[in-house]
This record gives structure tokens, C-alpha cells and sequence, in this order.
């Protein structure tokens, strides 16, 4: 209240010393009704933030890359209904829902937006949920966290797991482990590893699922091991479906047994083997690849390229996948 009062008395103070206290009450009213519509929109923007995994459970991990509604749907659709009271039929259902994770480290930055702007410019995947998330481990370096803050509030994708930044010492693990807790409340089908230097075709891999089972599922490029055709999956991206994450997080014998540190996609292929698991595995060579040096190798059939280290990389692939057909720098507004 004293703060209340200073505020009104040095507005009064120009019209006259005399002014009865009485008038604050107004005036306090007044302030209120101004203020609680900031309130009300300062609450909204805040259910858009990225999941933080310490204390998140049971969140859907906020807003991000959706292909079920692009970017403004829902307001454009807001502003055609002119009777309140008109019946809005209900939005069909996905035939198909995939997590696609990409893990990152929180310096990079620029490529974040480099591969924000590779889904964002992609058409929706049709009658799909798909979400991306960009995973980081604890961000420990205090202007990496402010960074990533507001990041994460400007964006709404951002997954923090609860664990050291690392390339090959459990961070995949975490990921899986993590994944069945934080979206428990919305589970998704399919659940994708990816790299940051990966250009994903999301519309041609949610085709690529849509005719597989949704049970016991690993998917991705399949790398041969002696007679083995696909014991494990290339690191550039590879899919479990849902149940394959659950089974990952509550399997302890692969803490119990240290079996998180060395290669972690090999390491997947392991877990899956010894646990009978995946055994619905789907080699997608050669529609996934890496992007060799002379940069020539693009296949018009594409679910994903790899090896985008740089942004020539990333300037050559929109190219070939006429990402920025039609755009002429010179006449931009």
C-alpha cells in the first residue's frame, strides 16, 4: 500500500496538496483495470516455453515447429467467426503423431535458426502431428542460460534434460528416458533422434511411417555389421516408436551395467538386441544419406541428408530442394 499511495500522491500533487486521500481509491481502480490485461497476455505468451526437464513432468513441451497448425492458423480462423455462438466443427484427428528431438548444444545458435527455418518453410505433413524440440543438457554457462531463455521464450521448443553436455556419454539415453515422462500427458506415436546437421524431409518420413505398425518400430539408415543387416541405426536421425522409448526408460540394467558411455547410436542398437526390442526395423538407405564433398549427390526422393556442417551446406540444400524458389532479394519489401 505505501507504494500505492506515493504513486497516487505524486499525481495529485500538481493539482493540489489539499486533495482528499479519498481519491487514491479511484484511482487505484483505475490502475488495475489497466493492468490486468498485461497480466492476462504475459500469461498466455508463458504456456509457449520449452520444457525444462527438472519439474516438468507431465507437460507437452509447449509450442514450437507444429505441423497439424502452422504458424497463425488459429488466429486467421479467430478472426472469420462472426457469431459467437456458431457451432465450430471439432479438428480432425492425426492419423499418425512423431517427436522429432534434435539434439544441439546451446552455443549454437545460428544453426538452431538455420534449422528452424528448414521446417518452418516445409508444407505440413498431412493429417500428422509433428513436433521438434531442440535437447539440450544443462546449460551451465551463464550467458549460454540467458541466451537460451529467451530462446526458449521466443520459440517455445527448447528441452533441457537434467544432465552434462555430452556427444557420447548418455545424452541419447537421456533423451529416451526423459521423453515418456514429459509428454505422458499427449503421447505420441513415433519418437526421432536427430543431429543439427541434418536436413529432415518431415512430409516424405511421415508417408515412410504411416504404413508401418506403431508397436515395436526402429527405423532410420541401417548400418550392416557382418551378417547383420541393421543391427543399429546411423546417428543422422533414426525413429522408436513410443513403446521402444517407454521400454528404454525403465530398463535400469542399462544404468545398472554403465552401458550410456562410448557411441551412443551403436549403443541403442545394443540395448534394442539384448532386449529383444525394435524388431520392426526399416532400412531407409538410400533415401537417408550423407552429403558427400562435392556436394552433387541430392536425391529428389530425400527423407533426410546429412553432414550440413556449414551454412554453404545448408545454402546448397535449400537450393536443390527449391526452399528459396521464387524469393528475389532485390524487390523484397
Amino acid at each position: 500500500m505505501k507504494t500505492t499511495s506515493s504513486h497516487g500522491l505524486h499525481h495529485l500533487h500538481t493539482a493540489s496538496l489539499c486533495t482528499p486521500y479519498l481519491l487514491l481509491v479511484p484511482l487505484g481502480l483505475l490502475a488495475l483495470l489497466l493492468a490486468l490485461p498485461s497480466l492476462g497476455s504475459s500469461h498466455a505468451r508463458s504456456q509457449g516455453l520449452g520444457v525444462l526437464c527438472r519439474g516438468a513432468a507431465g507437460t507437452d513441451g509447449g509450442g514450437g515447429y507444429h505441423s497439424v497448425a502452422p504458424t497463425g492458423a488459429d488466429e486467421k480462423k479467430a478472426s472469420v467467426v462472426a457469431d459467437a455462438d456458431a457451432e465450430t466443427p471439432p479438428r480432425p484427428q492425426p492419423d499418425l503423431s512423431l517427436l522429432v528431438g534434435v539434439l544441439t548444444m546451446p552455443s549454437r545458435r545460428e544453426r538452431r535458426d538455420i534449422v528452424r527455418m528448414a521446417y518452418a518453410l516445409q508444407p505440413p505433413a498431412s493429417a500428422a502431428r509433428v513436433d521438434v524440440r531442440f535437447v539440450f543438457c544443462n546449460v551451465t554457462d551463464p550467458v549460454d542460460a540467458a541466451l537460451v531463455a529467451v530462446e526458449a521464450r521466443r520459440h517455445g521448443d527448447i528441452v533441457v534434460l537434467d544432465c552434462a553436455e555430452n556427444m557420447n556419454d548418455g545424452k541419447t539415453h537421456a533423451y529416451l528416458s526423459n521423453v515418456p515422462r514429459l509428454f505422458a500427458s499427449s503421447p505420441y506415436d513415433y519418437v526421432m533422434k536427430t543431429d543439427d546437421d541434418t536436413y529432415l524431409r518431415v512430409a516424405a518420413l511421415v508417408e515412410e511411417l504411416r504404413g508401418k505398425p506403431r508397436h515395436d518400430v526402429y527405423l532410420g539408415y541401417g548400418f550392416p555389421v557382418g551378417d547383420d543387416p541393421m543391427p543399429f541405426m546411423h546417428g543422422m536421425g533414426y525413429v522408436v516408436s513410443w513403446d521402444v522409448a517407454r521400454w528404454v526408460s525403465t530398463n535400469q540394467d542399462i544404468l545398472r551395467h554403465n552401458d550410456t558411455h562410448g557411441p551412443e547410436d551403436l549403443l541403442l542398437g545394443k540395448w534394442l538386441n539384448i532386449g529383444g526390442r525394435g524388431k520392426n526395423r526399416y532400412d531407409l538407405k538410400p533415401r537417408m544419406y550423407d552429403l558427400n564433398w562435392f556436394m552433387d549427390n541430392f536425391r529428389p526422393d530425400t527423407i533426410a541428408v546429412h553432414l550440413l556442417k556449414d551454412n554453404r551446406r545448408w545454402a546448397a540444400t535449400f537450393k536443390y530442394f527449391n526452399v528459396t524458389a521464387g524469393i528475389n532479394l532485390s524487390h523484397l519489401p
